[in-house]
């Protein structure tokens, strides 16, 4: 079994590696001049990077729409290249746990019920931009999916928060806590985050003003899903308001969204 799969791994890798020296398609590049800013942002290096991972990713993930939506190459593209941006200068392993990207035309609606009391619970509706299954399915709405992307500068970004969940479960714990490079790393990591965490909480309770979107509190995965949006959009309030926090995800991403959008 241990050489089948080192074989599966090895056919799989030069799959990979034959995806990502195919010709990056035009027709992709001018979606990504449409729809992605953060892609002219980025050097040339890192953009060759990203379309290897938009290649890889489109032809390995299933995309459906649903209510409605017919897929598109637009909606693919669009949806791999910010997926794309969080797998750069790491070793990617494209998301191994999601197979079906599920798109909807809008915010969709969820039903729910918030407990009350023991034994009692309230029906609910929920609207939800996206959510991230551990089953191996994540959907998204594709409205919000252009208006994040759209707007690189406000700290929303419904692709980078539902893959950052994806990235937490890679090791099936949905914690707040990615599979780090070293295991020395978990240390600081963990009192970092935990930190800034309880201070987004404590924010939220005493109805504070706070930079993250205070969504973060809600648990830890969360905490870290926010925080990667943040990352990305607003490097340079979190690096001056969270140092700490702008440092381990600098880190953990191998990236300095700092330089590229001062």
């Amino acid at each position: 079994m241990p050489g089948f799969l080192a074989n599966l791994f090895g056919i799989t890798a030069r799959r990979r590696q034959r995806l990502r020296a195919q010709p990056f398609p035009q027709a992709w590049l001018a979606i990504l001049q449409k729809n992605v800013p953060y892609y002219a942002k980025l050097p040339e290096a890192d953009r060759k990077e990203l379309e290897g991972h938009i290649q890889v990713l489109a032809a390995e993930k299933n995309f459906e729409g649903c209510g409605g939506l017919l897929m598109t190459e637009e909606i693919q593209v669009t949806i791999a290249a910010q997926a794309g941006i969080l797998l750069l200068h790491r070793e990617p392993h494209y998301y191994p746990g999601l197979y079906s990207i599920l798109v909807y035309p809008h915010a969709f609606v969820t039903e729910g019920y918030e407990e009350l009391a023991p034994g009692y619970r309230l029906e609910t509706e929920q609207v939800h931009l996206g959510e991230s299954w551990q089953q191996g399915s994540l959907i998204l709405s594709w409205d919000d999916v252009r208006a994040g992307a759209a707007d690189i500068h406000d700290g929303h970004n419904v692709v980078f928060h539902e893959f950052a969940h994806q990235l937490d479960t890679e090791d099936g714990h949905a914690d707040g806590a990615p599979v780090l490079p070293r295991r020395s790393m978990y240390i600081a990591w963990a009192r970092i985050l935990s930190r800034e965490f309880q201070n987004l909480r404590e924010d939220k309770r005493r109805g504070r003003h706070s930079l993250l979107n205070q969504y973060g509190a809600t648990n830890a995965a969360e905490f870290f899903a926010v925080a990667t949006e943040y990352f990305f959009e607003k490097p340079r309030q979190m690096q001056d308001k969270q140092p700490e926090l702008y440092e381990e995800l600098k880190m953990f991403y191998q990236q300095d969204p700092v330089r590229l959008l001062s």
